[in-house]
């Protein structure tokens, strides 16, 4: 049977290309009509190559492979979500420490994965084959339209909250208050944490606090923070690295410093503090599959959601959310529907 799409390209030019495709089903692979996927910043950075965009798609299955019933408990009419990693193999060493040792899984060596396989498609369409290996069904509690974003920014922020090992009560220093930053505010602030927000100045403090926030500092013209209780972790969410020697003052002995932001620029890192107090730098792009299971779950459970703004699936609504991204306007996080 396989599936006929429309999917939104990048050009060389950068300008946003409407192609149609078609695909078939492969063995362990399921074919998923498409409704909603979000808009994301990374995808910017591939919008000069002829590639499909998008890659955090939510849709309902219509086919499945010969072999899926036999490595998945998927079956057609679910509905799924999908992010960055699109197969894993399943045998190498990381896929096989997976679900041992924190990330692993999406180290797989044998990975497929957005910006280097099946540029043919994207999430920005309509319709798409996906390996049953890096799908995961949403739950009845999550709607369509949130569900995007939780697949990769929804990931990016739990993957460090969820998988290295911080306890009820732990403070959480969030910097930004953006598509991350406000996921990261909610699910800190409902799994039990302290959250503590770092912003640049005063005028996102009651949204701050409305998504859970404990605490909220304005970071513009600081030099040094004082009368700050240390927190035990620190999540970069902001699209520009900050200092982070205005941070080191405010951080707990052994404090986790992850630095979300796909950014190509050096973290300058104060040597001796590291030294002195054991800090971790710790790079984090997502979370592994039963990680990602238990957020999907999670937020279903405690109403975590991102706040979006939606538009078509259309060349113009891709365009239009692309632009108000790259102007920073969106709040929080742009989803095209179909």
């Amino acid at each position: 049977m396989g599936i006929d799409f429309t999917v939104f390209k990048g050009s060389k030019s950068g300008e946003i290309v409407e192609a149609k495709g078609h695909r078939d089903v492969g063995p362990t692979e399921a074919l998923i009509k498409l409704s909603h996927c979000g808009v994301c910043g990374t995808d910017e950075h591939y919008k000069h190559a002829d590639q499909g965009l998008g890659h955090e798609g939510v849709g309902v299955i219509t086919e499945i492979g010969s072999l899926v019933p036999q490595v998945s408990d998927l079956k057609v009419g679910d509905r799924v979500g999908m992010g960055w990693i699109q197969k894993v193999c399943g045998y190498c060493k990381p896929c096989l420490t997976g679900m041992l040792i924190q990330g692993q899984h999406f180290k797989c060596v044998n990975v497929e994965q957005f910006g280097t396989a099946n540029r043919d498609e994207g999430c920005f369409g309509t319709g798409i084959a996906w390996d049953v290996s890096a799908l995961f069904k949403i739950p009845d509690s999550v709607g369509s339209e949130y569900a995007g974003p939780l697949m990769c920014g929804g990931a990016t922020v739990w993957g460090p909250l969820y998988e290295h090992n911080f306890k009820a009560g732990d403070r959480i220093g969030i910097v930004g208050i953006g598509g991350l930053g406000h996921l990261a505010i909610q699910f800190a602030s409902k799994m039990g944490f302290e959250a503590v927000v770092f912003s640049g100045t005063e005028a996102k403090r009651e949204e701050a606090k409305a998504f859970g926030a404990s605490e909220f500092y304005a970071t513009k013209g600081v030099t040094k923070f004082e009368g700050i209780k240390p927190v035990d972790a620190l999540l970069i969410t902001t699209s520009v690295l900050p200092d982070l020697s205005l941070y080191i003052p405010v951080l707990a002995p052994f404090a986790k410093i992850f630095p979300l932001t796909i950014s190509f620029d050096a973290i300058p890192v104060p040597a001796l503090a590291f030294v002195l107090y054991g800090y971790q730098l710790i790079g984090s792009g997502g979370a592994h599959p039963a990680s990602i299971k238990a957020m999907l779950e999670f937020a279903g459970k405690h109403d975590v959601k991102p706040t979006i703004e939606k538009f078509p699936m259309s060349k113009q609504g891709v365009e239009d959310a692309m632009q108000k991204l790259r102007d920073g306007k969106v709040r929080y996080r742009g989803v095209l529907e179909v």
